[in-house]
């Protein structure tokens, strides 16, 4: 039924315009539409997050958005860390930490939050 349907993220926010400045200038997302300063959609490559304010913002304890970035993970981190973004380190059976990305199972993941709390993460597959 919803095979071929794009989905989209939902992020929620307390303060829209400190969101704004880290989806856009610490993530580097495009803005594409702005819903009466109580949702901002962002356009990351074929689909969108929409972040909104919400008084139950950062209530959400998993994992609300993930990015397939390759072999670039490394890299990305690497940008990200250069920004101030501060990255998580979870113990996770089969998972070993090399420097801010656990690495193992044929993958590599690594974690951070957005300044609500929103836990945010970045895959190699």
């Amino acid at each position: 039924m919803l095979e071929n349907s794009n989905a989209t993220a939902n992020i929620a926010v307390k303060d829209l315009a400190r969101a704004k400045a880290f989806y856009e200038g610490t993530l580097g997302l495009k803005q594409v539409d702005d819903m009466g300063g109580e949702l901002i959609v962002y356009k990351s490559g074929d689909t969108f997050i929409n972040v909104y304010h919400s008084q139950f913002a950062g209530t959400n304890k998993a994992t609300a958005v993930t990015w397939t970035v390759g072999d670039q993970i490394e890299t990305v981190v690497k940008s990200l860390k250069s920004k101030g973004v501060a990255f998580e380190h979870y113990e996770m059976p089969g998972l070993t930490i090399e420097g801010d990305v656990h690495v193992g199972q044929g993958m590599k993941v690594a974690w951070f939050k957005d300044p609500d709390g929103n836990i945010l993460n970045l895959v190699s597959q």
